[in-house]
């Protein structure tokens, strides 16, 4: 990354850094994607059984790997202070954590996962279909928290192109495996929506081992000697990382676990409704990685020039991509309010199930314009190194307010189901309102702070 002087300049190196962060969360999603449909392909069950566990495994999968993520605003203020030596140390406790995160998740999992499906009184093919779904991503959690460690280093380096290639070449692998392993196709086991989770574990090896060659081997990870020495763990590195990375965790686990949390409430409905229901919450998700990646790309750009000391320019970045994302927002939702037939025929062949989720679709054109605004705040705050208020923030808004709000309109109206995704939406405006409200506090605050300091841009 280089030090921007003009606008024009900003907004070349913002794309620069966006655009394979973007491809990456989209290839990211796309295995998700590939995995919901192809199991609903397959069979309705297996789709509902693909949705149940996935609505378990992602809250958790991506509130961890928000932990793990609390490494990129410390590699970029490392960059921006010139010391790169110790870029090496960071990456390693990193990896140390990831080790112990994985393993907790697995004993976790042992003890909790069949209670917690038995407890939702589920379809039998259903429930089991989920069980082992589980069981067989939980092959691949290391390598997968493992190289959200080193990606999340990669792209504090500004190498996001990097990110994207490997992404790019892990994509086909898993759709391939898909096909073989739910389909039966070429003499392979026909699994079912269980053979996405061993495809998706598969793929989670491919993508560590190909993230630690381009460590090992290409510029300009060579010249931070990244596991050329090796480091024990240190509680007080830990700790560092752990006061960053848990607020990141949190918030983005608060968020994509309410989510979850109304596919299980809805575990009342029919099969059909909840297959419905995960396939239009795919899908946004998909839509979802536009805010993500520019939330990704302001955290790796706000912390590279906090740390530089340039106030404005990171100033200049922050707006620059909230007002980018807001204007993508309306983009996605004409395509969601113009092609929700199309799009609902990619997950399903019956038409009562098609109908259901072009319904769905159309209240997802409301929250994830929520979203466009929430999102990328939250990533300028963690450029800043403010990550407490935004997980505080988001439990409220999520759990306090919307979650509740969708449950009474869902149970005591005429609503039914649709009644969780307004409440969704109302949980999630409020969230957007909060965070930029902090966004401006915070700035505010840093201006003031070095307000007078020659050597500081504000």
């Amino acid at each position: 990354m280089r030090q921007t002087l003009s606008l024009r300049q900003k907004t070349g190196q913002f794309l620069q850094i966006l655009f394979p962060i973007l491809v990456t969360q989209i290839a990211l999603s796309a295995i998700t994607f590939f995995d919901t449909n192809m199991s609903g392909k397959y069979g309705t069950a297996d789709l509902a059984g693909v949705a149940i566990g996935t609505s378990l495994w992602i809250p958790i999968q991506t509130g961890l790997s928000g932990i793990l993520m609390g490494i990129t605003p410390i590699v970029s203020h490392l960059l921006g202070r010139r010391q790169e030596k110790d870029v090496a140390y960071q990456v390693m406790q990193g990896i140390w954590l990831s080790l112990v995160v994985s393993i907790l998740v697995l004993v976790l999992g042992f003890f909790f996962l069949s209670p917690m499906l038995n407890f939702m009184n589920l379809e039998a093919s259903v429930r089991n279909i989920a069980f082992y779904f589980l069981l067989a991503i939980s092959f691949g959690i290391f390598p997968l928290f493992g190289y959200t460690v080193l990606r999340s280093c990669i792209d504090a380096l500004g190498q996001t192109r990097v990110s994207m290639f490997i992404t790019l070449v892990a994509l086909p692998v898993n759709v391939g495996l898909n096909y073989l392993l739910i389909f039966g196709n070429f003499g392979f086991p026909r699994l079912g929506g269980v053979g996405a989770g061993v495809a998706s574990a598969i793929t989670y090896w491919v993508i560590f081992a190909i993230a630690l060659l381009f460590i090992y081997k290409a510029e300009p990870f060579v010249n931070l000697n990244l596991f050329r020495k090796f480091h024990t763990l240190s509680l007080r590195s830990l700790k560092e990382l752990l006061n960053i990375g848990v607020p990141i965790g949190f918030s983005i686990f608060f968020e994509t676990a309410v989510f979850s949390a109304v596919t299980l409430l809805m575990n009342r409905f029919d099969t059909m409704t909840i297959a419905a229901h995960q396939a239009a919450i795919n899908f946004a998700s998909t839509l979802y990685m536009i805010p993500l990646s520019i939330c990704m790309s302001l955290t790796i750009l706000v912390g590279f020039e906090t740390g530089s000391g340039r106030l404005k320019d990171a100033r200049q970045y922050g707006w620059l991509g909230i007002s980018s994302a807001a204007v993508l927002s309306l983009a996605t939702a004409l395509v969601l309010f113009f092609a929700g037939n199309h799009v609902a025929g990619l997950y399903s062949d019956e038409p009562q199930v098609i109908a259901l989720i072009q319904h769905f679709l159309i209240y997802a054109i409301f929250f994830q314009i929520s979203d466009a605004i929430a999102t990328p705040t939250q990533g300028v705050l963690r450029g800043y190194k403010d990550v407490n208020p935004a997980f505080i923030i988001c439990f409220v808004a999520y759990w306090i307010i919307g979650l509740p709000i969708g449950y009474v309109l869902a149970t005591y109206t005429n609503m039914g189901a649709y009644g969780y995704w307004i409440g969704l939406i109302t949980g999630l405006a409020i969230g957007a309102i909060l965070l930029l409200s902090r966004l401006i506090t915070v700035q505010r605050r840093f201006a003031a702070k070095y307000a007078g300091q020659p050597h500081q841009q504000t």
